[in-house]
């Protein structure tokens, strides 16, 4: 990563004298903001502010911006990740890449660029379980979120309540966990279910399967949403929302071990 100078690195040379006031306010904003043409102003410092990393959202975004402001980033941070990529977007992004930066493709759309730089591990644990097969995708967005934000993560896939014996299983295995979160769609019970089993908070994401009436995710947010065990609901297949809250929370109930 490139070396940039913390915030009291500038202000010792203020004090010192080797740079005047408007230096100093100039190359603090510099660690702020990185403008990429007319097209992005990348937050170079929601990690320090907010405990979360700035991730591109690369659905929408053209492909020529979506290169320029990775590359950009990877370069400014060490770092940079992308959800929501397709096939057209990845091979564009990983032609040319920055010298000494490296791809990897994770399931669930996420493009990682780095250079070696590794997130820094915050203790947290985050269980993640899904409904079915069909919401791993959701799950996955939010695992590798988890594990950017420093979180170990251990998963269980299809452990629905269409067969409810295989949940105890998986609830062992995650016992550890100090937070879970739980992908469903159809009638998205799951979350529930799991909230009434477990001491730790449950983060229930409802994703967009199913069909007909309240189909696509609605009837599981619904159910979410009027759940009488006590749970967060994020949006339809907000994978990024639930991974960060959970590696969020989960920190602290680390942070608090100590």
């Amino acid at each position: 990563m490139a070396n940039r100078p913390e915030i009291s690195d500038i202000l010792n040379k203020l004090h010192s004298g080797a740079i005047t006031v408007l230096d100093a306010e100039k190359q603090i904003n510099e660690l702020s903001v990185a403008k990429v043409e007319d097209v992005a102003n990348l937050d170079l410092e929601r990690e320090k502010r907010c405990g979360i990393p700035e991730v591109v959202l690369a659905e929408g975004k053209d492909t020529e911006s979506l290169v320029k402001i990775m590359h950009e980033y990877v370069r400014a941070r060490g770092r940079c990740v992308a959800s929501r990529i397709n096939d057209e977007q990845l091979m564009a992004v990983c032609k040319n890449l920055p010298k000494g930066v490296n791809a990897e493709s994770r399931k669930g759309g996420i493009l990682i660029l780095s250079d070696g730089t590794i997130p820094k591990s915050t203790g947290g644990v985050v269980g993640i379980i899904t409904a079915g097969t069909s919401d791993i995708r959701v799950a996955e967005e939010a695992r590798a979120i988890a594990e950017e934000m420093g979180a170990k993560v251990s998963v269980v896939y299809d452990a629905g309540v269409a067969g409810i014996h295989r949940l105890f299983p998986a609830l062992e295995k995650l016992s550890g966990a100090d937070v879970y979160v739980v992908c469903a769609g159809r009638e998205g019970t799951l979350p529930s279910v799991v909230a009434g089993l477990v001491d730790k908070p449950v983060i229930g994401v409802p994703v967009s399967t199913g069909y007909g009436y309240m189909g696509k995710g609605e009837a599981a947010l619904a159910s979410m949403l009027q759940s009488c065990a006590v749970i967060t609901v994020v949006n339809i297949d907000a994978g990024f929302t639930a991974g960060a809250f959970a590696a969020r929370t989960a920190a602290l109930i680390a942070e608090g071990r100590k």
